[in-house]
């Protein structure tokens, strides 16, 4: 087993944070240029968010492809060919004539991106031991956030400097001396053990994942989360480079730097779930993206900017404890629960452009706003019944006392003691 600290762990991490990258700066790569894509091929804005959403859309659909087949044939070499195949159709998009190819191709190249985010983990598990699990883990999810910050980054300025096409260019040429890196750094599978596939037996566990209630609101919370984050960051993209703001592609692109917020954020809520149940952070992290989103009503550039922040904050508090809670809640086949977690949330992800592009069509972005804000209160709702399922016995009083202490815990120790 791979462990911590030696050469082959900083090989392996090194290879499958630069395949997370390659992968994460590949999907979310369009979404800074989607005001462009309306005015390049004369279509409306709903139309140009299906760049980014089928994408998405065809990712969640495969993640429940790629798992059964690398149990039967193997890990690393599925890896590979996927993210090779990413690679060559970045590079055809750049000179594809109109945007209903345009859009074929990044469907297909959906179903390719599925590769590393379906496989990745379960090649952690199996090489890695224990206690370097946890952090090969981080540092690949870790690289999810840097690769969707950089691409949108990439096309902004690549597209600002030289045209959409070279950006597309661009980024198929880093692609391919990430996928280059991954195969000369990434060790080959030794405790992997083919297995024969068992479509049906799949199929059962997934059915009986969804008929438990508890699992069934965190995938419910999770999908339509990422609806509506998807879609804010889709449509502020138009509210920005219009009047009065005029925003070029550049500048587009760097608004999803705060996307850094929920790197801090994710951590704090596990921590925060150590001592206050978990239903409460993912309300926690509800209410922190209605303000976020009601802030960015406002009409002052930094006032928005702020709100993206704090709805960012709260979007990744709650994403990351209600991945947790399916973690915990579920009593067997933990990876399948997983997978249909991962499986809700890119389909809602994908919908995102479709719900609230009626919003943006119907009130601007205040309609944004307003389908947001309804969505939230659905989720409030299905949080509000967790909670009460988790802790139909224990007394309200108490889990305020810990929430308050969870608060102000730093002013609030004196000598090593809680003070009363």
């Amino acid at each position: 087993m791979i462990k911590a600290g030696t050469k082959p762990f900083w090989r392996a991490s090194a290879a499958l944070s630069i395949a997370s990258f390659l992968v994460f700066a590949n999907i979310y790569f369009p979404q800074p240029l989607l005001p462009l894509f309306t005015k390049e091929f004369h279509i409306s804005p709903l139309m140009s968010s299906l760049s980014v959403s089928l994408t998405i859309f065809a990712l969640a659909i495969s993640l429940l492809f790629y798992g059964p087949l690398s149990d039967a044939i193997g890990r690393k070499n599925i890896m590979f060919v996927t993210m090779l195949c990413v690679t060559i159709i970045t590079l055809l998009t750049a000179f594809m004539p109109n945007f209903k190819t345009l859009l074929w191709l990044r469907i297909l190249q959906g179903f390719f991106l599925a590769g590393l985010p379906a496989i990745a983990v379960a090649y952690i598990g199996e090489e890695f031991d224990q206690k370097a699990l946890a952090v090969a883990i981080g540092i690949y999810i870790s690289g999810n956030t840097v690769g969707g910050l950089s691409g949108r980054l990439i096309s902004g300025f690549i597209t600002d400097w030289a045209g959409w096409q070279w950006a597309f260019i661009v980024m198929s040429i880093i692609s391919l001396i990430c996928l280059l890196a991954f195969g000369w750094l990434l060790p080959r599978s030794q405790h992997f053990q083919p297995k024969p596939l068992a479509w049906k037996n799949a199929l059962h566990d997934l059915g009986h994942h969804l008929k438990n209630r508890m699992l069934r609101y965190a995938y419910l919370i999770g999908g339509l989360h990422f609806l509506i984050f998807m879609g804010e960051y889709t449509y502020i993209t138009y509210l920005l480079s219009g009047a009065p703001y005029y925003l070029p592609a550049s500048v587009l692109g760097m608004l999803f730097l705060t996307y850094l917020a929920g790197t801090v954020s994710s951590t704090l809520s596990g921590k925060a779930a150590r001592i206050i149940p978990q239903s409460l952070c993912i309300g926690i992290g509800i209410t922190c993206m209605a303000l976020g989103i009601a802030l960015t009503l406002l009409h002052s550039l930094w006032m928005i900017a702020c709100g993206l922040l704090l709805n960012s904050f709260g979007f990744f508090f709650a994403h990351s404890a209600s991945s947790s809670w399916v973690s915990r809640h579920a009593t067997f086949a933990k990876a399948s629960a997983a997978s249909l977690y991962l499986l809700a949330y890119y389909f809602g992800g994908s919908l995102g452009g479709f719900y609230l592009g009626f919003f943006y069509r119907w009130l601007g972005w205040s309609g944004v706003v307003l389908g947001a804000i309804l969505v939230l209160l659905l989720t409030g709702w299905y949080m509000w019944q967790m909670y009460r399922i988790e802790h139909r016995k224990q007394p309200r009083k108490h889990i305020v006392r810990r929430l308050f202490y969870f608060c102000f815990s730093k002013y609030a120790r004196h000598n090593g003691k809680m003070l009363s």
